[in-house]
């Protein structure tokens, strides 16, 4: 009798014990999942919010063949537009690790764009389609890259649709992954951009897959130089298509892009237009880092400026400081891509003058 009261007794203590424990672990549960969902509103709300400056912030999503894609179109403050004005369009695309407001933050593309009056679509990538947020640029093989070029070549004409964009002045810039699907975009869509500028990206050409990619990454793989108008190198779709003009950017003190990939993307696109490298001049600006210029040219225009910066790392040159993935040491690079760019459309206007 006395033992099945000791069992007894024993029986309600774990009962107890077991319900005071689910208690504890129910309230601690309860606390954390609370905090994680005020972190994650917060985290969304900040993405939401609109960049530092005057302008517009304009949300919106595109479908394509590789899936959905969020997007933001900054609109200069203040547009007066003449009858029938259209505007010049830069597609700025993130890189790894990024959002479109983290790059039009730390590039302060904006400013420059309320001052020369364009607008800028930031696409953003979808964390279920690339768990770091890259752009699938290298996946050329198994066609995921190309559907991803098309769902962003969606975007763009949706913009298109819906504002005063002109067509014939559309530029198209990245940083890392979003310089490789810039360089993509540009040979897979040629006739649809006016420019493309390159900031720490793989030479075009260099990889076609995950592995490859890693290989281009660091440098142990370069684009084959074209023997056609374009050539496989590059892309069968570009074949017999004229390619925009290329800026590159890239720093010589880069360890996740090996540098030596501004000088494959330089080549491979000036072979691929015919245009002769110039001699090399150093250009600095104060107590900023160094850049070595080069410009590639054919028939006196140039194709292909090549710009390696001194001692910049694996970032925006001169963007934002307290931004990640930028060195406000740096010359600006934002200003750089802008005057390529606008360089583009007055030889473009030129050209359709004459």
């Amino acid at each position: 009798m006395a033992r099945r009261t000791s069992t007894s007794a024993l029986t309600r203590a774990y009962q107890r014990g077991l319900k005071a424990l689910t208690k504890a672990t129910l309230t601690t549960t309860k606390r954390i999942t609370g905090q994680v969902t005020r972190q994650v509103t917060r985290a969304a709300a900040e993405q939401r919010k609109p960049p530092p400056g005057a302008g517009e912030w304009i949300g919106g999503i595109a479908i394509g063949p590789g899936g959905a894609r969020g997007y933001h179109l900054y609109r200069p403050p203040g547009l007066v537009l003449a009858a029938g004005e259209k505007l010049p369009l830069l597609l700025m695309l993130h890189g790894c690790g990024q959002t479109g407001r983290d790059f039009a933050a730390s590039t302060r593309m904006n400013r420059i764009a309320a001052r020369e009056r364009f607008m800028v679509l930031y696409p953003e990538q979808d964390r279920l389609h690339h768990p770091q947020g890259c752009w699938n640029w290298y996946e050329t093989r198994s066609g995921k890259a190309d559907r991803e070029a098309a769902t962003l070549m969606a975007a763009l004409d949706q913009v298109i649709a819906l504002y005063p964009v002109d067509r014939a002045r559309v530029a198209v810039a990245g940083l890392s992954a979003g310089a490789g699907m810039a360089a993509l975009l540009a040979t897979r869509y040629a006739n649809r951009f006016a420019a493309v500028a390159m900031h720490s990206g793989v030479a075009p050409g260099a990889a076609q897959s995950t592995a490859s990619a890693l290989g281009a990454m660091a440098g142990r793989r370069a684009p084959a130089m074209p023997t056609t108008a374009v050539g496989k190198a590059i892309g069968a779709a570009a074949l017999g298509t004229v390619l925009p003009p290329l800026l590159v950017l890239h720093g010589d003190a880069d360890t996740v892009v090996a540098s030596s990939n501004a000088a494959s993307a330089a080549a491979v696109w000036a072979a691929a237009t015919g245009a002769r490298a110039g001699t090399e001049r150093v250009v600095q600006r104060g107590q900023r880092h160094p850049m070595r210029v080069t410009d590639f040219k054919r028939a006196g225009r140039v194709h292909v400026t090549l710009g390696q910066i001194g001692g910049l790392g694996h970032a925006w040159s001169g963007g934002a400081a307290r931004f990640a993935y930028t060195d406000a040491a740096g010359p600006d690079a934002s200003k750089l891509v802008w005057a390529f760019v606008a360089r583009a459309f007055k030889l473009d206007d030129a050209a359709q003058r004459n």
